[in-house]
């Protein structure tokens, strides 16, 4: 079942109320209110779930865990103002800087509103502006161009954002507290998805919101859009913080609720010791000679740890472990010079031609997709427009999409064939 699917089901199960344009809002109890969209459908026909925004409810006023994307705001406020009072926004709490999380800024912000996140947050938004064109390129590819309107470039454009988030009014190192009527706020800093990722904990209902350091499926600890490394032991000890808490209901910021003090600990626990399992198992590699490529096509998780692989991939996951550690150089000295792909065009000469190799891509394209996607890499980079080329890197690409569980892989895949098929034209 893909992340979508799973949540769909989990709101099927937990007292749903069908919000505006089509929004649906959990009510969880206790005042705590959530909402999520349907998603946003991405080139590789793979819905991309919106993330969630929640509205915690006190006598005091309300609260916003995380906004959603700037298009999809309007419509959650909509939906949590009529599930649950139109009170006034005493604070806005940002998880992380992530585009998908806050890009209903703007929506929810009023006078007197106090936008709370860590200290770290305005450096991360400086970080991807200053690469908002790379992201701009990559998060288009990742989640298909029809998508793309919906995830722009600019700030937090590592998710999409529509534009710059306004600074900060309350900024904390490792932990800050605040009392809202009569339901006090806890913030802990528990980097892992980004540097500035924070935890809310709210002590009466025993309700962890842990943004986006879990979700149903191994983490991005390398994302193929492109971000600063994720440290797999920042995960690792961010989810022992929420352990540490025993919480009874955790929030994730994609995905539904967690529910019960047992659950809540079987869940993250399996997700804690599935990362912490990776991490070992590839420093233990690194250390007994093993370069990165045996190590990402070795390392599974046993299957009591296996938490699905439908957004983050364990081959990824090791590389960027195996590289977050000791750079991209892996000991060949020809790797110094630049990338073996500089020999491609004596390979394809030796072969016969472009036209052999594309022959023996198209053959293998059915059953072997993976080598005949490296062989039409050979033969386009002689000729980037030839056609039996072309025409087999596309068969190699489709018979890997139809492979694939992982939506992350899924919409590069549809990059790619999107790619080729411009060529061919």
């Amino acid at each position: 079942m893909r992340p979508l699917s799973i949540f769909l089901l989990g709101c099927l199960l937990a007292g749903t109320i069908l919000g505006a344009q089509g929004v649906q809002v959990v009510d969880l109890g206790g005042g705590l209110y959530q909402a999520v969209g349907a998603g946003i459908q991405g080139g590789s026909g793979v819905r991309v779930p919106q993330s969630n925004t929640f509205l915690i409810a006190t006598s005091g006023g309300n609260v916003i865990v995380d906004t959603s994307l700037a298009a999809a705001a309007p419509a959650h406020k909509a939906a949590l103002s009529a599930a649950a009072g139109s009170a006034p926004i005493r604070a806005i709490i940002l998880t992380h800087a992530h585009g998908d999380h806050t890009g209903g800024i703007a929506s929810w912000r009023e006078p007197a509103t106090k936008v709370i996140t860590h200290r770290l947050y305005p450096e991360f938004l400086e970080y991807t502006n200053r690469l908002a064109g790379y992201y701009a390129k990559s998060t288009a590819a990742q989640f298909g161009a029809a998508a793309s309107p919906a995830f722009p470039a600019g700030a937090g454009a590592a998710r999409g954002a529509a534009a710059p988030a306004p600074v900060s009014d309350v900024l904390f190192d490792a932990t800050y507290s605040f009392d809202v009527g009569d339901t006090r706020f806890e913030l802990l800093h528990t980097p892992g998805e980004t540097p500035d990722h924070l935890t809310v904990w709210i002590p009466k209902l025993k309700a962890a919101f842990v943004g986006d350091n879990y979700y149903e499926s191994f983490p991005n600890i390398y994302t193929l859009r492109g971000t600063r490394a994720r440290w797999a032991l920042d995960y690792v000890n961010s989810l022992n913080k929420v352990l540490a808490l025993e919480p009874e209901l955790v929030l994730p910021s994609h995905g539904p609720a967690i529910k019960g003090r047992d659950e809540v600990r079987r869940r993250l626990t399996k997700y804690r010791d599935a990362i912490l399992y990776v991490h070992d198992a590839t420093v233990k590699g690194m250390n007994d000679g093993k370069d990165v490529g045996t190590l990402m096509r070795e390392i599974t998780l046993p299957p009591a740890l296996d938490v699905g692989e439908s957004y983050g991939k364990l081959s990824w996951s090791v590389r960027g472990i195996y590289e977050g550690y000791v750079g991209w150089f892996d000991g060949n000295v020809s790797t110094m010079f630049g990338p073996v792909s500089q020999a491609y065009g004596e390979i394809v000469a030796l072969a016969g031609g472009a036209d052999v190799v594309a022959a023996r891509a198209l053959a293998l394209a059915a059953t072997d997709p993976l080598r005949a996607l490296y062989l039409t890499d050979m033969s386009l980079a002689v000729d980037a427009r030839h056609k039996p080329s072309l025409v087999a890197r596309i068969a190699a690409l489709k018979t890997l999409d139809t492979q694939s569980t992982n939506s992350n892989e899924r919409g590069w895949l549809a990059a790619g064939i999107r790619e080729a098929e411009s060529r061919l034209k």
